[in-house]
């Protein structure tokens, strides 16, 4: 007898589930019958719109066309993160370093890394400009693309800047055209029997089912019907459980920038997201140390208050996890199973990764309690990996103006492990085999060195320079420059190769 699976919520969170799933069993014959409850009347969130690199490859999987993709959101390119503001200004002048996405270049006897160091570039360069393309594409305004660059490849690599309702829409296109059923309704009422959910309940209907997912945002209306004791909070390591949100219009005579912005105000930090209709911000703020209104006027402040506002929106947020993804025969995907604050861009990778385990953790037809606990098991590790990469970016600040930032210089303290791993990296490089055999999905130990080095967490080598150390950076400069005439302003890509702007 074919089994039965029923989304609840839709939003990015639900419609990529459900396209995935739907590839996964039903692309050669219909093994699965998934259904997605949508409720006309509770909105999506919709305000996350940057992504990291990886999810090219969850939208290359699913058989989307990614010029189209980039029409149907107003999507532009994201090589990056600049980060502003998150150390003291010296003589006057605004901290601030780039996150790109990209590996970075061996050299023949150590590291790029390493040399960097050596030869004690830091006092010409910044460490990100020194080892990295995307650097030179970023200060030059350039795309991640070449106009020869196929479909979800590029230069260097590279996500997007989106509108997150768009999105969820262009998904479930996709996803009703393949055969997911779509249904209307909001779920009101769960039924649960011996710690497994009967049915969900509208005021007009009631729908069972073999498997339930809840992608019910923050509410997670269905895991909490299954019980109360199953949330995990983050807020003593990452104290921003606010935001407010605003769109406007793109600051005149500005083509949207292939990089996002990450400004550190007072109690937290601000984004700005270019897309090709407008551009997103918001500032992301600990709800504890500011009012709303307090958070808005900040907000307005930054951007300056002729600014062309659309819309704005105040947003609460819950900061953890939960202990059991899985309980019974329910799952939650995206909100309804945690959330790590925006800073890096990993709402939907954090999709992507449920959906994508659940998929080898579905293939039979009863799953035991073992294969519900590795499923646990992994999503737990994937949220405490993401949020000792999250706290790196404060514990490291220098910053003292407010309370905000003083106790952010502790908050490593609150992730197991990280005070040794940065006593350790101030007597050598940060490197693979000091993160090896963690829960590591899309930040390495790559990443890490922007962040440690961008806020200035360097070590105290030891170790005498030569010119063969030279090499790797002779390299990159010659790739930097082929890169530069591969390459065009980001605009000017969107507008030919994209039909955008």
């Amino acid at each position: 007898m074919q089994k039965t699976l029923t989304i609840v919520g839709g939003g990015s969170s639900g419609w990529m589930t459900a396209i995935y799933l739907n590839r996964l069993f039903n692309q050669s014959e219909q093994r699965l019958q998934i259904r997605l409850v949508e409720s006309p009347d509770i909105g999506i969130i919709g305000v996350g719109e940057a992504t990291v690199h990886s999810i090219r490859f969850f939208f290359a999987a699913m058989g989307l066309d990614e010029q189209e993709l980039l029409r149907e959101t107003n999507a532009s390119f994201k090589t990056g993160i600049l980060f502003r503001n998150w150390m003291a200004p010296v003589n006057g002048v605004m901290h601030e370093y780039f996150h790109p996405f990209e590996q970075q270049q061996l050299g023949r006897q150590l590291d790029i890394s390493s040399c960097w160091f050596v030869q004690k570039r830091e006092a010409q360069e910044r460490y990100d400009q020194g080892v990295s393309l995307s650097a030179a594409l970023m200060a030059a305004g350039h795309g991640p693309k070449s106009p020869q660059s196929r479909p979800y490849q590029g230069v260097v690599p590279y996500g997007y800047h989106l509108d997150a309702s768009l999105l969820a829409r262009f998904l479930r296109r996709k996803a009703v055209e393949a055969g997911v059923e779509h249904i209307q309704d909001t779920v009101t009422d769960v039924t649960v029997q011996d710690g497994n959910i009967l049915a969900v309940h509208s005021a007009q209907a009631s729908y069972h089912s073999d498997w339930f997912i809840d992608s019910t945002g923050f509410r997670g209306l269905l895991m909490e019907a299954l019980g109360q004791d199953n949330w995990q909070s983050f807020e003593d390591a990452l104290p921003c459980n606010r935001a407010v949100a605003i769109q406007r219009e793109l600051p005149k005579d500005q083509q949207p920038h292939p990089y996002t912005v990450a400004t550190a105000l007072s109690h937290g930090w601000a984004w700005q997201i270019d897309l090709t209709s407008r551009q997103g911000t918001g500032y992301v703020y600990d709800g504890n140390a500011l009012t709303p209104e307090q958070a808005e006027q900040e907000l307005r402040e930054f951007l300056g208050w002729d600014s062309g506002f659309i819309k704005c929106t105040h947003l609460k947020m819950k900061v953890g996890c939960r202990r059991e993804f899985w309980k019974g025969n329910c799952i939650a995907v995206g909100l309804a199973g945690g959330f790590i604050e925006p800073l890096e861009s990993t709402g939907l990778h954090l999709i992507n990764l449920g959906a994508r385990l659940l998929g080898t953790h579905l293939m039979q037809d009863k799953p035991g309690q073992v294969v519900r606990d590795a499923y646990n098991k992994a999503m737990n590790g994937f949220y405490q990996d993401l949020k000792r990469f999250i706290v790196l970016h404060y514990c490291l600040t220098n910053r003292t103006d407010t309370g905000f930032w003083r106790k952010a210089a502790a908050s490593a303290d609150y992730c197991e492990g990280l005070p040794e791993m940065l006593a350790l990296w101030k007597q050598k490089i940060c490197e693979y085999h000091d993160l090896a055999g963690g829960y590591a999905t899309t930040f390495v130990d790559e990443n890490y060195r922007y962040i440690l080095y961008g806020m200035q967490h360097y070590p105290e080598l030891n170790f005498a320079g030569c010119d063969e150390l030279n090499q790797p950076f002779e390299e990159l400069r010659r790739m930097s420059e082929k890169a530069l005439q591969m390459t065009m302003p980001h605009g000017d890509y969107l507008r030919q190769y994209c039909q955008q702007l």
